[in-house]
C-alpha cells in the first residue's frame, strides 16, 4: 500500500511542476535569429568535443518555415546520426528563442552528396563540372590528376 501511495504522490508532484503546454512561451523569431542561435550551438557543440553534431548542423544552412526549421542532409545515415543527438539542439533552440514550438525537420538530399570531393580523381572532376575546359588544359600541358 506505500508503494502506490508513494507512486500517486510522485505523479501528483510531476504533475504540479510540468507547464502546461499554453503556459509555455511561444514568441515570434526570424530566420537571422535562429541562425544566429544554431551557429553558437554549433560551435558549443564543437568547443566540447561533439563534433559530428556540429558537423551536420553545418553542412548546409537551416531554412525557417513558420516554426519549423528544416536541414538538408546528403543521406539517409546522417540523418539517422542527426537525429539521435538533436534533442539536445532543439531544447537549446526553444529556450534562447522562447518559442516551445519550435520543430526540427530533416530532409535527405542525396544531390548534396555530390558536393564534397575528396580523392583527387574526384576534385578534379567537380571542378571540371564546374570549368569544362580544365580538361582542354589538362591535356594541352599533358597534366596528371
Amino acid at each position: 500500500m506505500a508503494s502506490i501511495k508513494a507512486k500517486k504522490d510522485l505523479e501528483a508532484q510531476q504533475q504540479h511542476h510540468q507547464k502546461h503546454k499554453e503556459e509555455l512561451p511561444s514568441e515570434a523569431f526570424n530566420e537571422t535569429d535562429m541562425l544566429l542561435q544554431w551557429n553558437k550551438f554549433a560551435q558549443k557543440m564543437t568547443d566540447s568535443g561533439k563534433r559530428l553534431l556540429a558537423t551536420y548542423m553545418q553542412m548546409n544552412d537551416p531554412t525557417l518555415n513558420g516554426t519549423t526549421i528544416t536541414l538538408e542532409l546528403p543521406n539517409q545515415s546522417t540523418k539517422e546520426e542527426f537525429t539521435t543527438g538533436y534533442h539536445e539542439l532543439l531544447g537549446y533552440l526553444r529556450g534562447k528563442l522562447h518559442n516551445h514550438d519550435i520543430t526540427i525537420e530533416v530532409v535527405v538530399n542525396e544531390t548534396v552528396e555530390n558536393k564534397y570531393a575528396f580523392t583527387p580523381q574526384e576534385k578534379f572532376e567537380r571542378l571540371q563540372q564546374i570549368n569544362p575546359t580544365l580538361d582542354v588544359l589538362r591535356k594541352t600541358f599533358d597534366l596528371d590528376v
